[in-house]
């Protein structure tokens, strides 16, 4: 890799195109020009294409008849930085330290795409032409849900026709160890609020004979697994696709997935649905989360009161045929059942997605292995992911396609934490992957 090429991705890391927050709009905005200018200097037909949100990028190669077609999918929007206080260095200048660039968006997913377009850019320098016809497609609101792709999609659809979809956002195992992701968890969202009396209360003086939307919301959340850590809403598990046998003897020759999750997290011990190892928990089962509760006085010392109302924030994560809109409806119904006609409580539901598994040993598939194993010079590990990329089944349904998740982010790169990192190590074998991904499709 040359200084041109990490110059360059160190100025790709420095616009601060946070999705999320309407004052970097013109920042997301500009992030986008860049690659505009950037795909036309490497001689692909670019367009920049608005929104109701942020922009898309489109970039072809020169289409040539008889050639497989291949999408690279990336998103140039990050997520927000704060905790500010927290980073080490300026979150969107970009510090090398040792064999780690520090930057917002350094793994996730600006390094990892910008790699991908180097690829490109180092074949078409070296060859004149791409094996495939390849297109770019980056967008800018991945970390708020992509709200416009999957329309944008659809209206594009037979200009984005294509045999197979790249991405890079997802991870791997440990340093030096090619990870092929081929399956993700969906995902489902709610909030509820529990309502109780019309204002906060003297907890002395009603204490005792007045239901506590604190108290009650606490029990609520409590009723959501059993002992086992087996998930109690009617039905959650009918449609669950169980993992497969081959499945499960893979994931176990792995490096210890118990310890692993401990190390990462810094928990004292695990805790988990029974019968399941820690990779199969956190990669092929469903789970109910609590994101966030709370309720009553949350300031400096006492006040004694029985709040009026209390909320919590859950999040499902969802595992092959689990539809989102028929988890959210089960869920809404079982938290009703469980609130007391002392209160009342509210369900909103939230954003979400499908799961996504392909087949890994498909041609596809084993391309992607090979490519992984001349990259890596070590052969190719089969992962799902726990995590969730709801446009990736967007691109089964409306395109057509399967996609190959070939992931670069270590686990310890800290994605949407402060302190983003991702290794120069990395950074290059992302550009080495791209190319011999490409040459592995075209046979």
């Amino acid at each position: 890799m040359s200084q041109k090429q990490l110059d360059e991705f160190f100025d790709y890391l420095r616009f601060p195109s946070i999705s999320t927050d309407s004052n970097h709009k013109s920042d997301v905005n500009a992030c986008a020009d860049s690659l505009v200018a950037k795909f036309t200097s490497m001689g692909l037909s670019v367009e920049k294409h608005e929104t109701p949100g942020h922009p898309v990028i489109v970039a072809k190669s020169e289409s040539k008849d008889g050639l497989l077609t291949v999408l690279i999918y990336g998103h140039y929007d990050v997520q927000p930085v704060d905790p500010v206080e927290e980073w080490d260095t300026p979150p969107f200048e970009p510090t090398l330290v040792g064999d780690k660039i520090f930057c917002r968006g350094a793994t996730d997913n600006k390094g990892q795409n910008f790699a991908h377009i180097l690829g490109v850019e180092e074949t078409l320098k070296e060859e004149g032409e791409l094996p495939v016809n390849v297109i770019f497609l980056l967008e800018g609101e991945e970390e708020i849900g992509s709200p416009n792709l999957a329309p944008f999609l659809r209206e594009h659809k037979d200009e984005l026709k294509c045999d197979i979809c790249a991405v890079s956002d997802t991870g791997m195992i440990g340093p030096g160890i090619p990870t092929m992701t081929y399956g993700l968890r969906g995902i489902a969202c709610l909030e509820f609020i529990v309502r109780g009396p019309t204002l906060d209360l003297h907890s002395g003086v009603y204490g005792g004979a007045v239901p506590n939307p604190a108290l009650i919301a606490a029990q609520i959340v409590s009723k959501l697994h059993d002992e086992n850590g087996k998930i109690l809403i009617p039905g959650f598990y009918d449609k669950v696709v169980p993992l497969e046998d081959w499945e499960r003897e893979m994931w176990a020759k792995l490096p210890d997935g118990e310890q692993a999750t401990i190390d990462e997290t810094g928990v004292k011990g695990l805790w988990g649905e029974a019968g399941y190892t820690a990779l199969e928990q956190r990669w092929g089962r469903p789970t109910a989360e609590v994101n966030g509760i709370g309720g009553g006085y949350q300031g400096e010392g006492s006040k004694t009161v029985i709040p009026r109302e209390a909320m919590a924030k859950l999040s499902f994560r969802l595992v092959a045929d689990q539809d989102p809109a028929d988890i959210l409806k089960l869920a809404s119904d079982y938290l009703n059942s469980l609130c007391p006609d002392s209160c009342t409580i509210e369900v909103e539901l939230g954003h979400d997605g499908p799961a996504y598994v392909m087949d890994p040993n498909s041609k596809y598939g084993k391309a992607a292995q090979t490519a992984l194993k001349e990259t890596f010079n070590d052969a190719a590990r089969l992962i799902r992911e726990g995590g969730s990329i709801p446009i990736i089944q967007a691109f089964k349904d409306i395109l057509d396609v399967d996609t190959l998740l070939l992931g670069l982010a270590l686990p310890d790169c800290q994605i949407h934490a402060p302190n983003e990192s991702f290794t120069v190590t990395n950074f290059e074998a992302g550009i080495k992957l791209n190319r011999a991904l490409l040459k592995e499709l075209a046979k």
